[in-house]
């Protein structure tokens, strides 16, 4: 597994966001930063494993876009019901999404 790399995204948040990490950050002896940073993650790996769940993501995608092994993804996909046969429909769903994602990418300019 390799590291993730981390780069900076300006973001505006919502004040009371900002509260609810900092209250979360004292009880959990942390700063908002990394609070609002868990909960991202939290977040994004919901989300991904929804897509996963659909085959709008590969397996291979999962791991490298949360940064886990292949045996963590299909941990986590177990304990979330979820089903990693390989099937023929999902996987040309996933391969569609990849391509749709990788035109995105090239077509859009760099921040």
């Amino acid at each position: 597994m390799k590291c993730m790399t981390n780069r900076l995204y300006p973001l505006r948040i919502p004040e009371g966001v900002l509260q609810l990490a900092e209250l979360r950050g004292r009880e959990e002896r942390t700063d908002k930063t990394t609070a609002l940073r868990q909960w991202l993650y939290a977040a994004a790996e919901e989300y991904a494993f929804k897509q996963l769940a659909e085959g709008r993501l590969t397996l291979s995608q999962t791991v490298e876009w949360l940064d886990l092994s292949v045996y963590d993804v299909q941990r986590k996909a177990r304990e979330r019901g979820i089903e990693l046969g390989a099937t023929a429909e999902p996987y040309r769903q996933a391969l569609e999404t990849a391509r749709q994602l990788r035109l995105q990418r090239n077509a859009s300019p760099t921040p």
